[in-house]
């Protein structure tokens, strides 16, 4: 019942984030995948490396040029129903 509910809530925070207008410029997506560059060496550092799942998800981030709030709120909206389990 209440994963339906956070379901339900982060698929409503997420729609506004849809628009087709809304995407980073070239230099914003090449600072960005520089940053995912580093914290991905960082958490491999730290026994902890991103799954082939994950670096997909931010590659694809990337190749879309979505911005910042957009990818906050598709990862919100997939792992609120998740903690809720």
């Amino acid at each position: 019942m209440r994963s339906d509910f956070l379901a339900e809530a982060a698929s409503k925070w997420y729609k506004p984030f849809m628009a087709k207008d809304a995407y980073l410029s070239p230099g914003d997506v090449d600072a960005a995948r520089k940053r995912r560059l580093e914290a991905m060496q960082l958490q491999a550092i730290e026994g902890n490396p991103l799954s082939a799942e994950q670096v997909a998800m931010f590659e694809m981030f990337e190749r879309e040029a979505w911005p910042h709030a957009r990818r906050r709120a598709h990862i919100l909206a997939r792992v609120i129903p998740l903690a809720a389990e």
